[in-house]
Parts: structure tokens; C-alpha cells; sequence
């Protein structure tokens, strides 16, 4: 489930940042401005994600927090065809400028999404790590997850789905996925504590 969980979730990242392109599109266009804006603004609302995702996950994982870091960007993206617009339209009639402009849409609209998609790769990795004796292969494995679903998301999303729905109701979508995905989660009250074997053999627990 945890792994399903990070594919998911790494598909929706890309998938949301391909139909970002299209949110700011009528107001901005589709200059380089733009693309540099969004990928900025992912990229940052990553990091942060995945700095603020370590620290929660030191102080007692547990699926059922978890649960509640993939509901918020789910309510988010429900809700975004409410202010999206509006908030893109404000920003074009102040007329910051073509480099500022899209950089404050980006920021104002996506930045919240990412920091808390970024949330789940760290904070899962350690719901996962039961032994230090396998905690590389189950980082490497959550992270190789986490990219592959990206990839995913980034082709199905810009040759199929763009063509076969709007962009707001894709988005929607969006927000439906995570908070099915989110409801068994938060029923599961799987935690993980790290188990390390000292030179004598004795057994401890890092908590």
C-alpha cells in the first residue's frame, strides 16, 4: 500500500505541473517565463516537502498522519478551479512584469500542492525502515518509485489525458485520487520503529 502510495503520488506531481502549464497559459502564455516559473516553483515547493517531511517523520510516523499529509493537497486540488482562475486573473491585471507575473501565480497557486506532496516520500521512507540493515535498498526503492511515477504521470498527462478531459477536471481528479487514497491509510495505523543491532549484538530501538 505505502509503495502504491509514493507511485501515486510522484505521478501527480508531474501531472500537476504539465496542467500548471495550462492554468497559467491564457493569462501568460507558454514562454520560457512561464515553464521557468513552474519548474522553480515545484522544484522549491519540493524541497521544502521533503525537509519539513523529515522532520515529521521523526517524531512518530504513522499512517494515519500520513493519511491526513495526502488529504490536504486532495481538498486543495477539489477546490482549485474555485480560486485558480481568479487568483491568475488578479495577478495579470496588476501587471508585474512578464518574468514576475507568472512567478507570483506559480508561487500562489502551486507552491502549498508541492510542499506537501513532497511530504510523503520522506515520511513514507521511514514508516518503511524497520532495520538499518535494509534502510538503502528501501530509500532507493521508495525514491526509484516515487521518480518512475513521475515519469508516468508526465506522459500519460501530456499525450492522453489533456486530450480526453478539461484541465480543472483533471485536477479534480486529482484531488478525488489522493483522498481515496488517503482513507485506508488513516484506518491501517501502520508505524515502524528502527531496529539497530549493536557490535555486541544487542538490539535496540531508535526512536
Amino acid at each position: 500500500m505505502i509503495k502504491f502510495v509514493v507511485f501515486i503520488c510522484g505521478a501527480i506531481v508531474m501531472s500537476f505541473e504539465i496542467l500548471g502549464s495550462r492554468v497559467l497559459a491564457p493569462n501568460f502564455g507558454s514562454s520560457v517565463f512561464v515553464w521557468g516559473s513552474l519548474i522553480s516553483v515545484f522544484l522549491a515547493g519540493l524541497s521544502a516537502g521533503y525537509y519539513l517531511g523529515g522532520r515529521l517523520a521523526d517524531v512518530n510516523p504513522s499512517s494515519r498522519k500520513l493519511s491526513l499529509i495526502i488529504i490536504a493537497p486532495g481538498l486543495l486540488f477539489l477546490t482549485f478551479p474555485l480560486y485558480s482562475a481568479p487568483v491568475s486573473d488578479w495577478i495579470f491585471v496588476k501587471d508585474i512584469g512578464v518574468r514576475m507575473s507568472p512567478l507570483i501565480a506559480s508561487s500562489v497557486l502551486f507552491l502549498i500542492p508541492s510542499v506537501f506532496l513532497g511530504i510523503v516520500s520522506p515520511y513514507t521512507t521511514k514508516l518503511m525502515i524497520c532495520s538499518l540493515h535494509t534502510s538503502g535498498k528501501t530509500i532507493g526503492t521508495l525514491y526509484a518509485l516515487s521518480t518512475f511515477g513521475s515519469i508516468i504521470g508526465t506522459l500519460i498527462t501530456s499525450f492522453y489525458l489533456i486530450t480526453l478531459a478539461g484541465v480543472n477536471a483533471l485536477i479534480m481528479g486529482q484531488g478525488v485520487l489522493l483522498i481515496v487514497l488517503a482513507v485506508p491509510l488513516y484506518f491501517m495505523n501502520l508505524s515502524c520503529s528502527i531496529e539497530q543491532t549493536g557490535p555486541a549484538g544487542v538490539r535496540s530501538d531508535n526512536k
